[in-house]
C-alpha cells in the first residue's frame, strides 16, 4: 500500500472496511493541480492524473482500474458496481458495492463527498453531493441502492467529507428560493450574506439533514472547508474568485477488504 496523507472518520473505522478522504497532497501534478489531482475531466496532464489515481488505488492495495469513479452530473443517480470499471465512467453521482476490492469513489472540489457503510450487510458506497444533487436526493438514492444489496438505513453510517463550508458559500436569493420551494424548513440552512441580495448556504448541514431524514444510524461532517484550506484542498469557488482557468479534483473513497 502507498501511504498518502488522508483524513478519516471514527464512524467508518470498521472491521473489514477501509476508507479515505484524500487531500491534494502526495501526487505528481504541478501548477494549479499540485499535487494529487485525480480529475480526468480536468485539463491536467493525463499521465499525471493516471499516476495520481494509481497512488490513491494503491492506498487500498488495489490497481488503478479498481478505482470506480463516475462521470458526475449533479444527479440523484446511484449505480451498483459489480466489478472494476477499468477507466469507464458511467454518468451518475453514487457508487455502491458489496464486492471486496472495489473502491467506491467520489470526486469533489467544494461539493460534498459522502462515504457510506453498512458493516452488518457489508455494503459500502460513495456519493457526490453538490447542491443540485443534494436537493435532488443523491443521498437517498444511494441509500436505496444499498438497500437492494441487503443494507438497512438504521445500520448505515455516513460521513460527509471536506467540502465548502457556510462561511465560504455565498449564493444568490434565487438559490434560497429553490430550496424553500421544496421544503420551507430548508430556510434554516441559510443566513444573510454581506449584501441584501446574497445568502450563505450550509451545504454540509443540509446534506446531514437529508441523511438523518433518510434514517441512517449515524452521520457526521469532518468539519473541513475546501475553499478556506488551500494547502489541503482544491476548490472550485476559490479558483473562480482568482480567475484561474481550472482546478484539481479531490478523491474520497471506501472499499471492503
Amino acid at each position: 500500500m502507498t501511504d498518502l496523507p488522508v483524513l478519516t472518520s471514527p464512524l467508518l473505522d470498521l472491521a473489514g472496511i477501509r476508507h479515505a478522504f484524500f487531500t491534494r497532497q502526495g501526487g505528481v501534478s504541478t501548477g494549479l493541480y499540485a499535487s494529487l489531482n485525480v480529475g480526468r475531466g480536468s485539463k491536467d496532464a493525463p499521465d499525471d492524473v493516471i499516476e495520481n489515481r494509481r497512488r490513491a488505488a494503491a492506498h487500498f492495495g488495489q490497481p488503478e482500474g479498481a478505482l470506480n469513479t463516475c462521470y458526475q452530473i449533479h444527479s440523484a443517480i446511484a449505480l451498483i458496481a459489480e466489478g472494476p470499471w477499468n477507466g469507464e465512467r458511467p454518468q451518475a453521482d453514487g457508487v455502491v458495492a458489496n464486492t471486496p476490492g472495489l473502491v467506491c469513489s467520489a470526486l469533489a472540489a467544494d461539493c460534498a463527498p459522502i462515504l457510506f457503510a453498512d458493516p452488518k450487510a457489508r455494503v459500502v458506497a460513495a456519493a457526490h453531493a453538490g447542491w443540485k444533487g443534494a436537493l435532488a436526493g443523491i443521498a437517498e438514492a444511494t441509500i436505496a441502492r444499498m438497500e437492494t444489496l441487503g443494507a438497512r438505513p438504521a445500520d448505515i453510517v455516513a460521513v460527509v467529507g471536506p467540502c465548502i463550508a457556510q462561511a465560504s458559500y455565498e449564493v444568490g436569493l434565487e438559490f434560497l428560493d429553490a430550496f424553500t420551494a421544496q421544503a420551507a424548513e430548508n430556510v434554516e440552512f441559510f443566513v444573510p450574506g454581506e449584501a441584501p441580495d446574497k445568502a450563505m448556504f450550509d451545504l454540509p448541514g443540509y446534506v446531514l439533514h437529508r441523511l438523518r431524514r433518510a434514517g441512517v444510524g449515524a452521520c457526521e461532517w469532518l468539519g473541513r472547508d475546501t475553499c478556506a484550506e488551500e494547502d489541503l484542498f482544491f476548490s472550485n469557488r476559490r479558483a473562480f474568485k482568482r480567475g484561474e482557468p481550472d482546478f484539481g479534483r479531490l478523491l474520497s473513497a471506501i472499499a471492503l477488504n
